[in-house]
């Protein structure tokens, strides 16, 4: 994972773009190994979400002792890069004339329209999805705005601010940005953008919880500094999402409602529009990327379980890879039915996002042993599809479980961090053996 921050030493050539991205401090990039749909996609940018959801996990390596005094580094390199792309304006591109010029003919197609550059300054930056690590604006076309990407940074640095391992200068970089996030978040969370995977447009089960998530956290950060005014904005705002999110439950016993025969949706989209992607990992991914102490849409909420047990079921089903599985193992799991994108999946961070919410379930009672036992066989089946190595693609196939898409995925890597964390303080809790 430590790879794919400040990867300054990697260059990234799209010759068909004209473009030579040479990768500053502080870029979190979402693979260090370098593609170009070749067949490995081109995964050499900085998404806003995947960043956060590194720097998370870096807090979780410092914590344990396992990297030293250069993770305050790279947080402070992160918080800088981060605070310089505000500065972003599209409008300057936008204006440079014959800007296509370079580009392949074949390439032009993919190319982003000056109309949609120029509207990209203030707030609409970090609502970019992702941005080139040499700190500028992606100039392809891609699925924009989505708007989950400032409220987990808001969560992994208010984390981060609450250890206690920030000298003054670092504090207050890293409470100007969490207090940007903040505002943001407080604008933008009614309106619609992209979900997780950045495929449909429309209001995101996962977007809402981490948004509601940032903000309750924010009360108690906010309050510290004595905003008071701010915090109760948080507040509300926070209630507001929690409440809309309980409209999100499909009630599959329409005869007999019950709390556990359904699901929560992953998503509305424009018009009420039906979506095959209705059942999806991101729901379970909120639940773990959230954290927060709330029951209901969390871990312990039994909604939220009955989601991951239908989850369960589909790619148990779907999956080759899950027939006949060894004893020991759970499913290997996807994002949704019916994916075509490279294999299809599984995904590792589903199947590691699937062991830490069973974990997470266990640390806050009910039947602990019955869910670290749940947890620890969707470990197995990631030990049984990652090599000596230890690398971790973004995917390994449903059919075989060869690794593929992306190569190294820091997602995939982050997710395997914090899975462990959550285990080691499942087992605490339950007092069960902790495994070698």
């Amino acid at each position: 994972m430590l790879s794919s921050i400040s990867p300054v030493s990697i260059v990234k050539h799209r010759a068909g773009f004209g473009q030579t991205v040479r990768p500053i401090v502080g870029a979190v990039v979402a693979s260090p190994v370098l593609g170009n749909y070749d067949p490995e996609p081109d995964y050499f940018f900085h998404w806003f979400r995947d960043s956060a959801v590194v720097i998370d996990a870096l807090r979780l390596l410092y914590i344990d002792g396992l990297v030293g005094d250069e993770a305050l580094q790279h947080l402070r390199d992160f918080i800088r890069f981060s605070l310089d792309l505000n500065r972003l304006d599209g409008r300057a591109i936008a204006a440079i004339p014959d800007r296509g010029a370079r580009v392949a003919p074949d390439l032009l197609q993919y190319l982003r329209e000056d109309r949609e550059l120029a509207s990209v300054h203030g707030d609409a930056v970090v609502a970019e999805t992702r941005v080139n690590p040499d700190g500028t604006l992606d100039i392809l076309r891609w699925a924009r705005p989505q708007h989950d990407g400032p409220p987990l940074r808001a969560l992994a640095l208010m984390r981060w601010a609450a250890g206690g391992h920030l000298d003054a200068a670092l504090s207050a970089e890293v409470n100007a940005l969490i207090r940007f996030d903040l505002d943001f978040t407080l604008r933008h969370w009614r309106e619609p953008s992209f979900d997780i995977w950045e495929e449909e447009s429309g209001h995101h089960y996962y977007t809402l919880r981490v948004s509601a998530a940032a903000l309750a956290e924010g009360v108690a950060w906010l309050q510290g500094l004595g905003e008071t005014a701010q915090a109760q904005r948080c507040q509300e705002a926070s209630r507001a999402v929690l409440n809309l999110l309980d409209d999100y439950w499909v009630d599959e016993r329409i005869d007999a409602p019950h709390a556990t025969h359904g699901y929560y949706r992953s998503r509305r989209l424009p018009d009420d529009q039906p979506s095959p992607k209705a059942l999806d990992i991101a729901v379970i991914l909120s639940a773990i990327h959230s954290l927060g102490t709330e029951a209901v849409h969390g871990p312990a909420d039994p909604r939220m379980q009955a989601t991951l047990a239908r989850l369960e079921a589909l790619f148990d089903a779907a999956y080759p890879i899950n027939h006949g599985r060894a004893a020991g193992r759970g499913p290997a799991m996807g994002r949704y039915a019916g994916d075509v994108y490279y294999s299809g999946g599984a995904y590792y961070f589903s199947t590691l996002g699937a062991a830490e919410f069973c974990f997470r379930a266990a640390a806050l009672g009910g039947d602990a042993s019955h869910w670290l036992a749940r947890g620890d066989a969707y470990l197995a089946t990631v030990h049984a599809y990652t090599p000596a190595s230890g690398d971790l693609s973004e995917q390994f196939d449903q059919r075989n479980g060869a690794q593929t898409s992306a190569k190294q995925l820091a997602w995939s890597h982050a997710a395997f961090i914090s899975c462990v964390t959550a285990r080691r303080i499942a087992a605490a809790a339950c007092r069960a053996p902790q495994r070698g």
